[in-house]
């Protein structure tokens, strides 16, 4: 299974539209995730239209509209790996350990927000919540933010993440810069 994971898109304030690279990982994708700061309710109707399946949530910059239709944290089980996206994970000190904390029934926790790339494993907080092997194959919670492909801020590259699902594994997750 293979996911295309962006966020922070800001459409049509940071940019017209999405990139077309990232339309033809659109296409490409069995999965789209998107963490948030949609901006316009024309491209989440674009992405549900053109996305085999759609998983997201909103973002601290998206109105009543958008709210309305996606929830503030999106779940979901992909060939056994349990899913989180939310827009907003905190300061970046002590983000893994929180995580951990906050979804403790989770494999792969994706979020936004800051526009800057996040590649993590947190190690699982011990008392409830899930035993076992997690997604990373490590026991831990792995934190993805794809950065944005419209709005770098201060980061040198625009960017978007790819990965893939395979035998209750996530795997092949990389960092693709426009």
């Amino acid at each position: 299974m293979r996911l295309l994971i962006i966020s922070d898109t800001h459409v049509p304030t940071r940019a017209r539209d999405l990139p077309a690279r990232v339309w033809d990982e659109v296409d490409a994708a069995d999965v789209v995730i998107h963490a948030g700061d949609w901006m316009d309710v024309a491209l989440l109707d674009a992405l549900e239209e053109r996305s085999a399946r759609l998983i997201a949530c909103w973002g601290n910059n998206d109105g009543p509209e958008l709210r309305e239709r996606l929830p503030e944290v999106a779940r979901a089980t992909l060939d056994g790996v349990r899913l989180a996206v939310t827009h907003e994970a905190g300061a970046s000190a002590g983000r893994d350990r929180r995580m951990a904390k906050a979804f403790p029934d989770t494999d792969v926790l994706v979020f936004g927000h800051s526009h800057i790339p996040w590649d993590t494993t947190a190690p699982r907080v011990s008392g409830k919540g899930s035993s076992g092997e997690g997604a990373s194959g490590e026991g831990g919670l792995r934190l993805l933010n794809p950065g944005s492909p419209t709005d770098r801020r201060r980061q040198p590259h625009h960017t978007y993440m790819t990965a893939t699902i395979a035998e209750g594994a996530l795997g092949d997750v990389e960092l693709h810069t426009l």
